[in-house]
This record gives structure tokens, C-alpha cells and sequence, in this order.
């Protein structure tokens, strides 16, 4: 981790190094924690069909439409993972009689991926996230900082073996060694932790990927056992999934602010969301696609803000159509 650091690559979330060594001291972050339970709740909707990977691969062939990372179609999973593991805690405290506790998913300054690794949840992949031989890596992560000795759990073998699938299919290159990521380069940082200017020189790889990046879970063998929700809140909500770039352009800020209320989407600001999309409209012009997308990033021209002009101007001035391929062809499948 202070390697890492050191590098640079977190990039702008200087929360990772702002709180030091507390990130891997529990009792640090909660004074009197003696252990730390791991849990994880699978995230794929319910109606999640079989090869469900190449059909989300297949959106990127389709310049003018969207792509929401997976996990942020539903409702937000911090709301809904940190109510689950504080009724957790206060029924494990009923019956032990007495327990302090305290719940955390992506919250706090928690290692929360070393931890689920250290204590068996799974292994860390070499795209760095944690996989599991009975549900890939589709979950969330969350733990219970509690004030009970109790016995650790074993971690488990990794199996990822000389598979580098994830390394390969990574749109910018930001997986630059096995288990090492630079943020930096990582469309999910750029589209959500990153709040200024996109580097220009990855803007053309993000495609149109408007918030996150899948393609690293997507590619992994091992995702062909990711589990199902049983949770209704994980279903994707309507007018995320599918929609047209220019719809989502279009959307005001108040109705940004309406249609992702719950949603973890709503963090980044209708800014960025303006921001993520001109990117992803310019690729679409650059692929030869149109279809009223020109027009529609010239009526955002005057905005109010620079951030988002700066991007507009950028995506306007990609004229050149390219010859593209199937993308998802590229891969193989277990299955």
C-alpha cells in the first residue's frame, strides 16, 4: 500500500493517504476493536440471464448508447449493504449479550479488499479486486468492526494461475502489473473519483462508458459463477440501462438530481455526469455516429461551467470516423 501511494497512483483520492496507517489498524479507526467480521452481497440483478457478460460487451459496439457500470444500476449499495450489517451486528449483540460494533462498506479508511482477502473471502485478482471460486467478483464488500476476540478465518488459495485476461482488456492500460492498478488510468476513477479535465490522450479509450468500467470482471473465467441478488434493490432502474447518450445529455440537473435520487450515480454531480457523457458523445462522432448528437452537444456550449465547455469543444472537433470491430469477439467464455 505505501508503495502504491508513493507512486501516485490513487490519484486524486487523497483520502487513501490522509489517514495513514489507521487504513490498516482497525483499533486505530475504532478504539477497542479486537476483530473485524468480512462480509459480501452479490450484486447482479435477479433477472441476470447466462452470458450476460457478452451482452454487456456488446454495448460497446453501439456508440450512441450509454454504459452504466453494472453495480450503480440499482439502488446505492452503501445505503443498502451498511443497514444490512448494522441489523447484522445488533442481532449478533442480542444473542452474545453485549457487543460494540460498528458497520463500514466503502465508507471509512477500511482496506476493506486485504481484509476480505486476509480473512477467506477470496483472493485478489490481478485487476487487484477479490474473487471467489462460488460468485467471481461481482459483490460488494462490508465489514463489522467488533469488540469480541473471536477465531480468524483461514484465507484461500488464489487461482488465477497464468490467466491474465484482465491485464489485456483494459481499455487504458491501467492494470500495469499483476495485483497493481493506477488509478490514474482507470475509466472508473476517471469517470467517477476524478473531478477535473479527463486526460485528453485516454479520452478516445473510455468510449462510452459514462460511469465506471466493467470490462476486467467482464473478461474473468471466474465470473461465469457470479451469484444473483435475492434483493430487488439491485434491479436495474429504469432509463439507465439502454438509453441514448443525447437523452442523457439532456437531462437538467434538477431531473438529474430526481432520476438518480438512491442511486450511487447521484455522487458525482450533474457536472460530471455532463462531463462523462460529452466524452462519450465525441467517441461517437469519431466512430461515425451522429444522429443528433452534434446538435445536441452544441446547445451546452455557453454552460455555465468550464470543466463541462472544455469537454463539449473536445468532443466536437472529433470528426474522423475509424473503422471499428466487435468488440466482445475478441474474448472466450467459460460456459
Amino acid at each position: 500500500m505505501s508503495a502504491w501511494l508513493a507512486a501516485g497512483f490513487q490519484g486524486d483520492m487523497q483520502y487513501m493517504a490522509a489517514h495513514g496507517l489507521k487504513r490498516a489498524r482497525p483499533a486505530e479507526l475504532v478504539p477497542g476493536t479486537l476483530s473485524v467480521i468480512t462480509a459480501r452481497m452479490d450484486y447482479l440483478p435477479a433477472a441476470t440471464l447466462d452470458g450476460w457478460q457478452k451482452v454487456e460487451f456488446s454495448r460497446l459496439d453501439r456508440p450512441q448508447e450509454a454504459v452504466i457500470s453494472s453495480y450503480a444500476r440499482g439502488r446505492d449499495y452503501h445505503k443498502v449493504m451498511r443497514n444490512r450489517l448494522q441489523k447484522l451486528g445488533e442481532k449478533i449483540a442480542i444473542d452474545v449479550g453485549h457487543l460494540g460494533h460498528r458497520a463500514f462498506t466503502d465508507s471509512a479508511p477500511v482496506l476493506e479488499a486485504e481484509m476480505a482477502a486476509r480473512s477467506g473471502q477470496g483472493w485478489r485478482g490481478k485487476h487487484t479486486l477479490v474473487l471467489s471460486r462460488e460468485a467471481g467478483s461481482m459483490f460488494f464488500l462490508g465489514e463489522i468492526y467488533v469488540d469480541m476476540a473471536l477465531r480468524p478465518t483461514a484465507p484461500v488459495t488464489a487461482h488465477c494461475g497464468s490467466c491474465s485476461e484482465c491485464i489485456q482488456v483494459c481499455p487504458t492500460q491501467a492494470i500495469v502489473a499483476p495485483y497493481k492498478l493506477d488509478a490514474r488510468r482507470c475509466i472508473s476513477y476517471l469517470t467517477i473519483e476524478h473531478a477535473g479535465p479527463i486526460p485528453i490522450e485516454l479520452r478516445p479509450l473510455v468510449g462510452n462508458r459514462i460511469y465506471g468500467c466493467d470490462d476486467c470482471q467482464l473478461v474473468c473465467p471466474w465470473n461465469k459463477f457470479a451469484q444473483r441478488s435475492a434483493l430487488p434493490d439491485f434491479d436495474e432502474r429504469q432509463g439507465l440501462t439502454g438509453q441514448q447518450l443525447v437523452t442523457l445529455f439532456a437531462w437538467t440537473e434538477e431531473e438529474f438530481l430526481r432520476l438518480t435520487e438512491g442511486s450511487a450515480i447521484r455522487r458525482i454531480g450533474h457536472e460530471r455526469w455532463l462531463r462523462n457523457i460529452a466524452v462519450a458523445m465525441g467517441n461517437a462522432l469519431r466512430a461515425g455516429c451522429d444522429s443528433g448528437i452534434r446538435a445536441a452537444l452544441q446547445t451546452r456550449l455557453t454552460h455555465v461551467s468550464a470543466l463541462v465547455r472544455e469537454h463539449i469543444c473536445w468532443a466536437l472537433e472529433e470528426k474522423m470516423p475509424t473503422q471499428r470491430t466487435g468488440h466482445f469477439q475478441k474474448f472466450k467464455f467459460l460456459g
